[in-house]
């Protein structure tokens, strides 16, 4: 497939040309696809399609229960479609498919976050002032002047936090550019929903004002919230104490998080890898790969719906390899006939049953697409690949077979294999120059004798428009027979025959079986898998182990490849994203508010919100990924939106009516906390589904979501409780009267 191509469209452009190929075959001739990458393709966007339909219900649940009105649920809902509408607008124009990773984050709830700030606000002021008998429409209009600016700077705010991941550049940019791109697209458009038609729809359909604006559910909700903030506000000290002890843990359990690059892909087959001694011959090797699909179909009934083998590869093509080794092609029927609890347990026990009836082979297991993916990014298709550089070939397969040993001993450490460098058996002839001076026999004669095992070409074959070469060479009995080599005739002087070994010393030696290097340098590859722990704890362990077990002779070196070079330029790159995408919520925070300590504030909850994702993942079970660093970075953005709301609100009831900071806190918090909640869990919600699937794509997804989740959680409780404690305390407000702060001091 060249390269920027649609696999779909080219694998279905491939279908429709051997179906019309087919046609002119001879009889008993036909093609059949072994393997066909769309299965995949199709599964991955059936999860996506699901995650996004579950999403979008729990998000219009969250609705209707937080707003009590189907009207206003339904406005809100609306945002939905015509933000995806301008989505896929900039898709089409940015030239970005739909697919996993540009569709698989997007979040109805986060979408719609700036639009149930309006609708809320809306309702609010109908509820407050229906009393007064203006006109719904000057209701609405100032509504929207109220929180036009908070929500611009907010969603713009999240916005901007994608654009440094459009620096990301290998692998961790071609997959998570569509989805910064998508999410920058779909969030434009509804930030311009919220401003324009939102109010527009308000305006129309919401004619008469409610006589509660406040349902039953954020009626128990306030019920709960209003004595414990007046705790945190007659508490402050206690309350920012408990926050900083949360962020001790937080910081606690991110130091035992391993990391990994990106989480892997079920791809829904097994790309097994034989590897053998160089010696092997094509037949044996032959016989070894259809003992191995056979003995797999046979052990594996209720797994393996079919397999197939590839041995050797010819000099041409972009991955050579000898007869040596062999790529099987295992094909998985679905889960639900397995016999078998998860993936894992199956290589398990294929490994064990392949060690046990096919002995002197190694075996390696991967995936089909993953296994390419790993060769043409790092020139290794395992997980970790250890390249030892220097000169001599046989030090190298020493001290490669001394890290080998060494590394297989690391917990999580599998498939183990060095580079085999050495022991290809060849006959090596040397040519007697006396015997050919005594004999008169001339050297090009021996030459052309030994030449012509291999075969000479005597001719060209001409069939059609197709050319072959004619050859000329030894039957199999002489090739392979070193005897019969030694008496191949050779003409002499005097019309005399002579055998080729009265002229030439047959010797049989073990050479170099291939040589590879790089940057001019020979070198050895030592090669593992890793499985159920994390590549980089791996590496670190396997790094220790090395440098107390192996002796690394001077002028060798020792370099770290495969996932692992990834996983570390990527996390180099998004030290410096990272850091980028906080500088510019603060830039904004300042440029909303016009001053640093509110800026400052709102700011807090960018590692409280990180805290949250740290124990979300800790919970689960996860690893930090590449794909968990784009959901913290998406997070920062999210956390910040609530923050927003809140302090500018406070802000004007401080400046504007005339309260102190502590009460203009506690009114503030009371009154957004419904637009708070709201937020928060419509964008929790909406990544639920996403968090919690299953199916084809669901495990690049997971840690992304695990980690919006944990994190809005302690984000919105450092909203609703921690920063009006700060606020009122900070800017030197008394301490709001509370019955129950006696009972807790």
């Amino acid at each position: 497939m060249l390269m920027g191509e649609n696999s779909r469209v080219v694998a279905d452009g491939v279908k429709e040309k051997v179906e019309a190929i087919s046609e002119s075959l001879p009889p008993g001739v036909s093609i059949d696809a072994f393997y066909d990458r769309t299965d995949l393709v199709a599964r991955t966007i059936k999860t996506v399609e699901k995650n996004l339909f579950e999403g979008g219900l729990l998000v219009v649940a969250v609705l209707l229960l937080m707003l009590g009105n189907l009207r206003g649920g339904l406005i809100v809902a609306a945002a939905i479609p015509l933000s995806m509408l301008f989505a896929f607008i900039g898709m089409v124009r940015a030239g970005v498919s739909g697919n996993l990773m540009s569709l698989g984050a997007i979040d109805f709830g986060l979408i719609v976050d700036g639009s149930v700030v309006m609708i809320e606000n809306v309702f609010r002021l109908m509820s407050d002032k229906r009393s007064e008998g203006k006109p719904s429409i000057e209701i609405v209009r100032e509504a929207t002047t109220e929180v036009a600016r908070p929500v611009t700077f907010a969603v713009g705010i999240i916005i901007i936090v994608f654009v440094p991941i459009l620096t990301l550049t290998g692998v961790e940019g071609k997959m998570f550019k569509p989805m910064a791109l998508t999410l920058m697209f779909a969030l434009a458009g509804s930030l311009i929903l919220a401003l324009t038609l939102i109010p527009v729809l308000a305006s129309l359909l919401i004619r008469k004002p409610p006589k509660h604006h406040e349902t039953w559910l954020v009626k128990r909700c306030k019920a709960v919230y209003e004595p414990l903030l007046d705790r945190a506000l007659g508490n402050r000290v206690r309350t920012v104490a408990l926050a900083g002890g949360l962020f001790a843990i937080g910081v606690l359990a991110a130091s035992t998080r391993g990391a990994e690059f990106i989480p892997r892909l079920d791809e829904g087959a097994i790309a097994l890898q034989m590897w053998r001694l160089p010696s092997v011959s094509i037949d044996e090797a032959a016989q070894q790969a259809g003992l191995v699909e056979g003995l797999l179909l046979r052990e594996f009934p209720d797994e393996i719906e079919t397999v197939i083998s590839k041995t050797g590869r010819p000099e041409i093509a972009t991955d050579p390899m000898g007869v040596e080794m062999s790529d099987v092609f295992v094909m998985l029927r679905d889960r639900k006939e397995w016999s078998y609890a998860n993936k894992t347990e199956l290589v398990e026990a294929m490994e064990v049953v392949l060690n046990r009836d096919v002995p002197g082979v190694a075996f390696g297991f991967s995936q089909p697409i993953e296994l390419r993916v790993s060769e043409l990014i790092s020139g290794v298709r395992s997980d970790i690949a250890i390249q030892v550089y220097g000169d001599d070939l046989d030090e190298l397969a020493r001290v490669g077979s001394d890290i080998a040993r060494t590394v297989s001993g690391v917990e999580g450490a599998d498939d183990v294999k060095v580079e085999q460098v050495t022991g290809l058996p060849i006959l090596t002839a040397r040519v007697d120059r006396a015997a050919l001076a005594r004999y008169g026999v001339d050297a090009d004669d021996v030459l052309a004798a030994i030449e012509s095992l291999g075969g000479r070409d005597v001719g060209v074959v001409l069939e059609g428009e197709q050319r072959f070469a004619l050859q000329v060479r030894f039957p199999p009995e002489v090739r392979d027979d070193p005897a019969a080599i030694e008496r191949i005739p050779v003409a002499a002087a005097s019309d005399r025959v002579l055998p080729l070994g009265e002229l030439v010393s047959m010797e049989l030696e073990y050479a170099a079986a291939q040589v590879s290097r790089e940057r001019i340098q020979r070198r050895v590859s030592v090669e593992l898998n890793v499985r159920g722990r994390d590549i980089a704890s791996v590496v670190e362990d396997a790094r220790q182990a090395i440098r107390d077990g192996v002796a690394i002779p001077p002028g060798y070196t020792l370099e770290w490849g495969g996932q692992f070079e990834n996983l570390e330029s990527a996390s180099a790159r998004l030290m410096i994203v990272v850091p980028v995408a906080l500088l510019l919520i603060f830039v904004l925070l300042y440029g909303t508010f016009d001053a640093a300590r509110p800026a400052l504030l709102i700011f807090l909850n960018v590692p409280f919100a990180a805290v949250g994702g740290v124990l979300a993942l800790t919970l689960r079970g996860l690893p930090f990924s590449i794909s968990a660093g784009i959901g913290f970075i998406a997070l920062f953005g999210v956390a910040v939106l609530n923050g927003v709301v809140l302090v500018d609100y406070i802000r004007k009831l401080e400046l504007t009516e005339g309260l102190s900071p502590a009460e203009a806190a506690r009114q503030g918090a009371l009154v957004r906390m419904r637009p708070v909640l709201m937020t928060a869990l419509v964008a929790a919600f909406g990544f639920v589904p996403m968090a919690l699937a299953s199916g084809a794509g669901a495990e690049v997804q997971r840690p992304l979501a695990t980690v919006v989740i944990g994190g809005l959680v302690t984000a919105t409780l450092l909203t609703l409780f921690v920063l009006p404690s700060i606020y009122a305390w900070f800017t030197g407000g008394a301490s709001v009267p509370d019955a129950n702060a006696a009972e807790v001091a």
